[in-house]
């Protein structure tokens, strides 16, 4: 049901009552400074917790299970709010991913054992998908899980595993048989990060910063009862849960704090850039608003009648879109930079505000390069979509439609 003009305004000024309260100058340095997928740890810790008091974590999950109720337009003004106050970005794989995998397709022992604990912040998840061998290809995973009674015994290792030094837990997928197809024989897991035999080695990025990890696994025990949907069915419960990813792995908010970046920039040049690119900077705000209405059409579409296929269809749609205009948006970055855009980004320094500016722009456009290969690349991505419309697909047409 519609919100009336007053009821808007009413959403409005709460969200935004509400972040002049709990988002103090540190937090929202925090998130000024990120330059990754989340901002620094102990800021998303603080934020994740003033959130959950407030009742506000979980804007896309179900009331009954502890989310909002909120409006698709309600999560966007919501989430666009955070971002133009610089709110940190938080370390959500539990929020974004496997908590709605859990309350689709978990038993009703884990929706009550690890729910509550994604919603508090107690439990921070990270994703065991990729392998040295097994990327875009994820179905060619290797890491090996024998049942041994009632448990299975893992080895092997996973590859670019974001925030697995700070997560507690993690999802992952495993080979537990041999099948015709390489989609059969893989499991579903749900394991702890501190079982013996499993070791966290760190990946430095571009930038220089740690979020990706290799994680080893040497005879590591965890037990059946962790399975997430059947033994060797684990390709359709990975599929459900991409789904979720990247429906929210870059949305509106995110390119809104990147063009504001942009913003900012233009604001301390200290001479007119040159037309072509300021061309480029305001066909990226024309291109940013067409995504502003496609989300939103997207999540209302998602919340009507529709069925799987077509749900997956614009899960896809958006995250090429948003993934492709954020690198743009980066990319324009460096170039109103200029020669500021050789400087370092070095957290909490005395920099001059045009050099600080230049060196996280810099940051940015590296950290964004992963943004096209992450949740899939925009290939594989592509070949979705036009699988879909090949057969007949409405959802994409009607969303469209106006746009």
């Amino acid at each position: 049901m519609a919100m009336s003009p007053e009821d808007e305004k009413v959403f409005r000024d709460e969200v935004q009552a509400f972040l002049t309260q709990e988002l103090t100058a540190d937090l929202r340095k925090a998130g000024y400074e990120t330059t990754g997928t989340y901002s620094a740890i102990e800021a998303c810790r603080l934020w994740h917790h003033r959130l959950y008091i407030k009742g506000w974590i979980a804007p896309a999950w179900p009331k009954e299970h502890g989310g909002t109720g909120w409006t698709p337009w309600q999560r966007m003004v919501f989430e666009q709010a955070c971002a133009k106050a610089n709110a940190p970005i938080l370390f959500a794989g539990g929020l974004r991913s496997i908590g709605p995998l859990l309350i689709e397709k978990g038993t009703p022992e884990q929706k009550e054992w690890y729910l509550p604990a994604i919603l508090s912040g107690d439990d921070l998840w990270c994703q065991g998908f990729s392998e040295p061998n097994a990327g875009s290809d994820l179905a060619a995973l290797h890491i090996a899980a024998r049942s041994d009674g009632d448990d299975f015994i893992l080895n092997g290792s996973k590859l670019w595993t974001t925030g697995a030094h700070l997560a507690n837990r993690m999802f992952c997928l495993v080979r537990t048989a041999k099948g015709e197809r390489p989609q059969q024989g893989i499991s579903f897991l749900l394991l702890d990060m501190d079982t013996p035999g499993l070791t966290v080695e760190p990946i430095a990025m571009l930038t220089g910063e740690h979020e990706f990890n290799q994680v080893r696994f040497d005879e590591v025990r965890v037990p059946k009862k962790n399975l997430v949907g059947n033994e060797n069915e684990g390709w359709a419960v990975a599929k459900s849960l991409m789904r979720h990813a990247r429906a929210s792995n870059t949305t509106s908010s995110h390119l809104h704090r990147a063009f504001a970046a942009l913003k900012r920039l233009c604001a301390e040049m200290q001479m007119q850039p040159e037309p072509g690119l300021m061309a480029s900077f305001h066909a990226l705000q024309i291109e940013l608003d067409a995504f502003d209405g496609l989300e939103l059409r997207t999540r209302h579409a998602a919340s009507g009648p529709h069925n799987e296929a077509e749900e997956k269809a614009a899960a896809s749609l958006l995250k090429v879109v948003a993934t492709e205009l954020h690198q743009k948006i980066t990319q324009v970055g460096m170039a109103l930079a200029g020669p500021y855009a050789m400087v370092e980004h070095v957290e909490g320094s005395n920099q001059a505000l045009m050099a600080k500016e230049g060196g996280l722009a810099t940051a940015k456009y590296l950290g964004l390069r992963a943004a096209t290969i992450y949740s899939g690349t925009s290939e594989i991505h592509r070949n979705l979509l036009m699988s879909h419309l090949e057969k007949g697909g409405s959802l994409l047409s009607s969303l469209s439609k106006g746009l």
